[in-house]
């Protein structure tokens, strides 16, 4: 299961993954694009590990990668509660 996480100015769509039994979670980032639909990449936490990057280029990786890196204690809390919607005490 996916749950939305952050929508930026540009229309990315930042959303994540429960947290798996080994404690990963994965971040998954979506761009709408004119000539190619959407720009896609995943990021696995808490190893920052990119795969399936596609239409990215490295500034913006770059880019993602900081907004992930000053979000990752959120994306991983709410991935233990199922989502923003049942995170606790916010």
């Amino acid at each position: 299961m996916m749950y939305p996480f952050l929508t930026l100015n540009d229309e990315t769509e930042i959303v994540h993954s429960e947290m798996k039994p080994d404690g990963q979670v994965r971040v998954y980032i979506e761009k709408p694009d004119e000539n190619d639909g959407f720009h896609n990449a995943s990021c696995w936490l808490p190893s920052y590990r990119w795969e399936n990057v596609s239409g990215f280029n490295e500034k913006e990786l770059a880019y993602y990668q900081s907004v992930i890196e000053s979000t990752a204690h959120l994306i991983l809390r709410f991935a233990k509660d199922g989502g923003f919607e049942n995170a606790a005490s916010l």
